[in-house]
């Protein structure tokens, strides 16, 4: 409706206005509860072409729309903003052409130039945790909402699977791993433990050891021992020492932070995480057998894990592998004169006139930074995938400026795609007791979090019951189906750019705006149909009353709804369309007969409405990557 009011008035313009309108003059909005009405346009932006009061304005265009669209039954002013009544026939109408349509909402697929979403894209140091899972189920939802769009979708991650902090766990490993009687180190086939956490414990110990050995030369330089270490070294100590005399408590912290990291810098680990990074960068065999064995570890737990988050990938993409062509680029642009090099022989670029800093992207030793290999991954995708309009980034916020400046790097060194790339930006996860920290070994492990609200949603279904003549494995199904789609609801129905905190038990309630609040509904329609056991055709109810037509008026935004999703990429802007669907049927559903009607025709009507918001349920949650049951 809101297309063909545009389209009546763009044609008519000239004799309703005396001149040609831009399209952006015509602004709907939804009409407010307290008047009459189905849909709003907004009167001001015509009142200066029309010479007259918004009341006046607004009548003439509600004359001329009910003369030239049948639909529209009558009108209503009122401050400025037209309000508009939609014939009955148009909302049967709209279900109708809905009820025939097993992908009402969705775009032609292929329709929309190719996107790839980057999304997961970890670390081999560590198992998955929940600002993972917020990322994950963030990167794939958006895909399919693309996909939804009518856009080729290729599904990536970047394997963050080299680098001082992957040096870390394995230089720990090395050092710290204990020795079975058979002389074998800790491995996922002798302990047990799953590969990316036996890693991760590693990961952790590395950085115990390594605060200790920091804490240990702290002490010494306080003691006035400064044996073996530079005297540039000492002078620092001895002045950011100094630079604490009256300082109030919170600039002593930051000052000891510093000489933290200066001692830090003199750790014989860190040193020989150092060495052990120009090693691999060398292919030096040992080390690289090391590296290939522990991150096969790695691989194989994370896709115990995706498997369990239901997402997957077209494309995987190994730092490894795209940092080597980040250095070429590097080459090729120092060439260029787009970047330059420091008298210690590091790499950087100048982008001061911009309105940022100088960037590393090589250093002095000439090992690549995250920037070298971001730059090589970006060139390698658009070689692999030549038709590729862009990259989305699901990437956390905290990484806004990297971003910003690989776009500009990018730019500079002439790739016109680089204006395609967008960082899909959004906020961290925190627990009610703070944030997570993965070097002190306090983050919350995905897999263990996934395995806690299918837990909690199994107890809730046998606490409600309704459960009978349901296999063994029919309830893990559904209990898993509820558990899982409960997180991801809930991780997705929040703005992508907001800062969360997560809750598990809210996850798998089953009020309130959560997935098990919506998959129940959709259960109790397929119970409904089901019990019908009819087949839908009769759509030619005598009339409609408000509960009906406000369910269909909600039905006809969907496609709308999953164009803005798409162009905002933001699923919650989809979780929370559905939940307001769901809140309205079951508003409906309390106060009508559905099955008991006793006129037939209406019955057949209220049965396909129903079918029609358990489809729209269906889609909407799968575009979420949730499923819904049938029976709960």
């Amino acid at each position: 409706m809101e297309n063909l009011i545009k389209s009546k008035i763009l044609e008519n313009s000239e004799a309703l206005f005396g001149t040609v309108v831009d399209e952006q003059f015509i602004q709907f909005q939804k009409t407010r509860k307290d008047v009459q009405g189905d849909l709003t346009l907004v009167i001001f932006p015509f009142v200066k072409l029309l010479r007259c009061n918004p009341a006046d304005a607004g009548t003439k265009i509600g004359e001329f729309l009910v003369k030239e669209i049948p639909s529209i039954g009558g009108y209503e002013v009122v401050n400025g903003f037209l309000n508009l009544v939609i014939a009955d026939n148009f909302w049967l109408d709209q279900l109708k052409e809905m009820h025939t349509n097993p992908d009402f909402g969705l775009a032609a697929p292929g329709s929309k130039p190719t996107i790839m979403v980057e999304y997961s894209s970890p670390n081999t140091n560590k198992p998955l945790h929940l600002g993972h899972l917020r990322n994950n189920f963030l990167g794939y939802s958006v895909a399919e909402i693309l996909k939804a769009n009518g856009h080729t979708v290729v599904k990536t991650q970047i394997i963050n699977d080299r680098g001082i902090h992957i040096c870390k766990s394995m230089l720990a490993w090395e050092k710290f791993s204990p020795v079975n009687a058979k002389g074998e180190r800790e491995t996922p086939q002798n302990t047990g433990i799953k590969g990316d956490k036996l890693v991760g414990k590693y990961y952790v110990e590395f950085d115990k050891r390594f605060n200790a050995e920091a804490k240990t030369i702290i002490a010494e330089w306080e003691n006035g021992a400064f044996d073996g270490y530079s005297s540039a070294v000492k002078e620092e100590f001895i002045r950011l020492t100094e630079a604490k005399a009256g300082k109030d408590e919170k600039a002593v912290k930051g000052i000891d932070d510093k000489i933290k990291d200066l001692a830090k810098n003199q750790t014989t680990l860190l040193r020989e995480a150092k060495d052990m990074l120009v090693k691999w960068e060398a292919r030096d065999p040992q080390v690289y057998l090391l590296w290939t064995t522990m991150n096969s570890w790695v691989y194989e737990g994370f896709g115990v894990t995706y498997k369990e988050m239901g997402v997957d990938f077209d494309k995987l993409y190994y730092e490894s592998d795209t940092f080597l062509l980040g250095k070429d680029i590097v080459i090729e642009g120092l060439n260029k004169g787009v970047f330059f090099k420091k008298e210690d022989g590091s790499v950087w670029i100048d982008l001061t006139a911009d309105g940022l800093d100088e960037k590393l992207v090589l250093r002095s030793d000439g090992t690549a930074v995250y920037m070298t290999q971001d730059m090589g991954t970006a060139v390698d995708r658009f070689n692999d995938y030549p038709d590729l309009s862009g990259i989305v980034y699901t990437v956390g916020n905290e990484q806004d400026y990297h971003f910003k400046v690989l776009f500009l790097i990018l730019e500079k060194l002439g790739y016109s795609w680089a204006s395609n790339c967008f960082h899909l930006s959004y906020g961290m996860v925190d627990l009610p007791e703070g944030k997570m920290k993965s070097r002190e070994g306090t983050v919350v492990d995905a897999d263990d979090l996934m395995a806690e609200v299918v837990e909690s949603a199994t107890e809730m279904t046998k606490e409600r019951g309704h459960i009978e003549g349901l296999s063994s494995e029919e309830l893990e199904k559904l209990c898993k189906m509820i558990g899982l789609g409960g997180l991801k609801y809930f991780l997705l129905k929040v703005d992508p750019r907001k800062r969360m905190k997560f809750n598990p038990a809210e996850s798998v309630e089953l009020n309130g705006n959560t997935a098990p609040f919506i998959q129940y509904t959709h259960a109790r329609i397929q119970s409904l149909l089901a019990k019908s056991g009819t087949e839908l055709t009769d759509v030619n109810p005598s009339g409609i009353n408000e509960s009906e037509k406000e369910i269909i008026k909600q039905l006809t935004e969907f496609p709308s709804v999953i164009q803005e999703a798409g162009r905002d990429y933001s699923p919650s802007v989809i979780a929370n369309y559905t939940y307001e669907l769901v809140k309205t049927y079951n508003q409906f559903y309390q106060s009508v007969y559905i099955l008991n009607e006793p006129d037939e025709s209406l019955k057949m009507f209220r049965l396909a409405l129903s079918s029609n918001v358990a489809k729209v349920i269906k889609t909407a949650m799968r575009l979420l990557g949730i499923d819904v049951p049938n029976r709960m």
